[in-house]
């Protein structure tokens, strides 16, 4: 009885053990308020209605969004329903208009789904300066693009006024560097925060689940 007694006491101690472990990992695999992500206050508006809106403030130039992309691509082709991603061109200087505005001429001609990730591409890859007017206006007909509809709509004050609209979203959501990535209006977190572009989506899918259950307080 006695050796049976030490036996389950000692199985106890283990179990207890086990479960004090489990729950020190759990800790550690949540994301860390000022460590992984800060928290916007108040909360930004989103665009998104019903679902959980994704934002992530990126630069063509970048290396690390080059890096991120194919991961978020991934992320976005095999994501839930009620997550819907945004893209804002980030816009700390003056320098990041031309690709800003590139971004937004693919989007106005309807070809940015297909030449999104070309753009960084045979920019990082390729060295094609597509951060000059010429060598993006010649590289869009190469791909594809009426050349004139493409030079109309970059010189266009629409095209303006959404460079004004990214300036004005980098400084409201307090964008500090890229890729940054905004869950749901309230949450803010980037490569750098996570520790890789890896790590970033898993940490954004973490961050979706933490909007969701706030949504539903």
């Amino acid at each position: 009885m006695i050796v049976l007694r030490k036996t389950l006491a000692a199985l106890a101690a283990v179990l207890l053990a086990l479960a004090a472990a489990g729950v020190a990992a759990q800790a550690q695999s949540m994301p860390q308020l000022g460590r992984d992500y800060v928290r916007l206050d108040p909360p930004r508006p989103v665009a998104s209605g019903d679902k959980i809106e994704v934002i992530e403030f990126f630069y063509y130039g970048c290396p690390v969004c080059y890096e991120l992309e194919p991961a978020l691509a991934r992320w976005v082709f095999n994501g839930p329903a009620s997550v819907t991603l945004r893209r804002v061109p980030a816009l700390a200087t003056d320098n990041w208009d031309n690709f800003a505005k590139l971004f937004y001429t693919l989007e106005a001609t309807g070809h940015l789904a297909r030449l999104h990730w070309p753009v960084y591409d045979n920019f990082h890859f390729d060295g094609v300066k597509l951060n000059e007017e010429a060598v993006m206006v010649n590289w869009a007909s190469h791909n594809g693009v009426d050349r004139e509809k493409f030079i109309s709509a970059y010189r266009s004050p629409e095209i303006q006024a959404k460079l004004v609209m990214a300036r004005a979203m980098t400084r409201n959501y307090e964008i500090k560097g890229v890729p940054s990535i905004v869950v749901d209006g309230k949450f803010v977190t980037s490569a750098r925060m996570a520790g890789g572009t890896r790590e970033l989506m898993q940490l954004v899918d973490q961050l979706v689940e933490l909007a969701r259950r706030e949504r539903a307080q």
